[in-house]
């Protein structure tokens, strides 16, 4: 996100969107998490799950509208909502302890122009969207192995470089596009409208599209493959035939 390169060649940024949320999180001991826990609020959600050494990350996303109000008090904020939205997350709590200060904050939503002579950007700083799906790694490594074909067949003579780097952006944003567009909607912390709500309770019994939902944030199912209208008569004919 603070890519030097990015900046010293004044990178061009498109498809750009206001920051949407902000999650602030820290790790704790003596705190059980009962798998991925979310407890959502109002415009905010508390979360959880257990990382490395019996530590257990728990956070709370808050709307950008609200960070604010917020950062005046980060720590009483987070507890507080996890008080309010997660009772039995926060007895856990009162039960453990905190073992590194809170941290987060909002950040903005951005394509850039991710090649140019003698440059080339990977990872946050040439694609960042919200967290809340918790792609950025993923994103980081896909696009670092798009950039690679495409230096490989640049200076391996198999096409010019510059054609091969234009390439390696198209393929990036064919990919990542409509990602990006599902994740910022899901970061306006809003609830969901009637037809995401229609499609959850479909999901429901149906572990096999479950799987498949959930793919998305793991990128193995796209979101105009998980999305497309075969898939949708799919989820929505077994709902029927199970009588939900």
């Amino acid at each position: 996100m603070h890519s030097t390169v990015a900046r010293a060649v004044q990178a061009a940024e498109y498809n750009t969107k206001e920051p949407l949320e902000g999650p602030y999180f820290s790790y704790w001991s003596g705190v059980q998490m009962k798998g991925f826990e979310f407890h959502p609020g109002v415009y905010r959600g508390s979360f959880g799950w257990m990382t490395n050494d019996g530590l257990a990350l728990v956070g709370v996303g808050f709307a950008a509208k609200d960070h604010p109000t917020v950062r005046v008090d980060i720590e009483g904020n987070y507890l507080r909502a996890i008080t309010e939205d997660a009772p039995d997350l926060a007895e856990r709590l009162r039960n453990g302890r905190r073992e590194e200060r809170i941290v987060g904050g909002v950040v903005p939503n951005y394509f850039r122009k991710p090649f140019g002579p003698g440059w080339a950007l990977v990872g946050d700083a040439g694609y960042l969207k919200d967290p809340c799906t918790a792609e950025c790694i993923t994103d980081a490594f896909h696009s670092a192995e798009l950039l690679a074909d495409a230096i490989d067949s640049g200076l391996g003579g198999r096409r010019p470089l510059d054609a091969a780097l234009q390439e390696y952006e198209r393929q990036r944003n064919q990919a990542a596009f409509p990602l990006y567009e599902f994740t910022c909607q899901l970061a306006t912390l809003a609830p969901p409208p009637a037809e995401m709500q229609q499609l959850l309770g479909a999901l429901r019994g149906n572990q096999k599209q479950t799987n498949r939902f959930f793919g998305l944030f793991a990128q193995t199912v796209s979101v105009p493959e998980f999305f497309s209208p075969e898939n949708m008569q799919e989820i929505f004919g077994h709902d029927r035939g199970a009588g939900v």
